[in-house]
């Protein structure tokens, strides 16, 4: 590139970020508004709120977070996108850092606020990641990132370097991952094989659980699962439309819902976490909501509907709750997660 057409780029570029810094403030609250008295909460008053909305991110910027000057020159040559999610399939948090996997991007962003610094991992190793559809927190600060076209689940470390590859022959369309930090078990849903993997944390198979069926511990397409603080499995039984729990060896404990259109049914259930109080959350992507049941399956109340709004959701795919009871929905379509977070009552039964 000649001298001429590098100061035609440098001052283009900085004219564009001078304008952006005079509009950041008025994006940030639209486009990630913090909590407010306003915020939409749910249910509606005069019911005592349960649920509330916290903020939507929709990129790094919205938690306050840009690339540094030079790094949007050099994107603007190379002819780079922007910095924005494009369809987040799963999130989790570990400490301050949020940690979205992309299948819209081909990768997984790493977010931390805390130092002002977000980076977006495309490749795990020599390979480049090409359906990153879930994502998990391991240990010592490490996340497991499952892409279910290699087929493989990939491990990395906080900073996004690669430090393990967890592959088998076995292995046909592995979609969602939980690990459980008490056992140092690691859960893989996949959903081709009708089956859940369980490998030890640095990637031992020590056996698998199901097979295709409609009975207790068997399993239609799972696609996400989830451990909560007791070390049971939560699994998504998508075209089961129900949702099964596991104790922490694998055996059957106890299932609950069916297909349907009303609340408390399932149309097409997708992400699954639990909060501190035990309350089971549910995505389901055709009805643009999140339902919430007890401890044995009862319907108690549901947040969202399809719009892009805050609270409103388009075609979303998974949640997590972290241990402040803060449940990050990844909103696929509308190219965002959503943080609310629940509020806890006395009267909780």
């Amino acid at each position: 590139m000649s001298t001429q057409n590098w100061i035609g780029v440098m001052t283009l570029f900085l004219i564009g970020g001078l304008n952006t810094a005079c509009v950041s403030s008025v994006r940030d609250n639209a486009g990630g508004p913090e909590l407010t008295a306003e915020s939409p909460v749910w249910p509606s008053a005069p019911e005592q709120a349960r649920i509330r909305f916290v903020r939507s991110v929709a990129h790094p910027a919205d938690l306050g977070i840009k690339p540094s000057i030079w790094k949007r020159i050099l994107g603007a040559i190379r002819g780079e996108e922007e910095h924005s999610f494009v369809r987040p399939g799963g999130v989790v948090v570990q400490g301050d850092i949020i940690y979205v996997a992309d299948p819209g991007a081909k990768a997984l962003w790493i977010v931390n606020p805390g130092a002002s610094r977000f980076s977006r991992i495309r490749e795990a190793g020599e390979e480049k990641l090409m359906s990153p559809v879930s994502v998990a927190a391991g240990p010592d600060g490490s996340v497991y990132v499952a892409d279910s076209y290699l087929a493989k689940i990939f491990i990395f470390a906080s900073d996004g370097e690669l430090i393990g590859t967890i592959s088998d022959a076995k292995f046909q369309r592995p979609a969602g991952v939980a690990y459980d930090h008490s056992s140092d078990r690691l859960y893989v849903a996949d959903s081709a094989a009708h089956q859940i993997w369980v490998f030890a944390g640095e990637g031992t198979l020590l056996g698998e659980i199901g097979g295709r069926g409609a009975g207790d511990g068997e399993f239609n397409f799972p696609t996400h699962v989830a451990v909560d603080q007791q070390g049971s499995v939560y699994v998504t039984d998508a075209l089961g439309f129900r949702i099964q729990r596991l104790a922490q060896d694998g055996r059957f404990v106890a299932a609950f819902g069916h297909h349907g259109n009303g609340s408390g049914d399932f149309a097409a259930p997708k992400g699954v976490a639990v909060d501190s109080d035990g309350h089971i959350y549910v995505v389901d992507a055709l009805f643009d909501a999140v339902q919430i049941f007890d401890e044995g399956g009862r319907f108690l109340l549901g947040f969202g509907e399809r719009g892009v709004d805050r609270g409103q959701f388009w075609l979303p795919g998974s949640l997590y709750i972290d241990a402040d009871d803060k449940i990050y929905v990844a909103d696929g379509f509308n190219k965002r997660i959503q943080i609310f977070e629940y509020l806890a009552g006395d009267d909780d039964g």
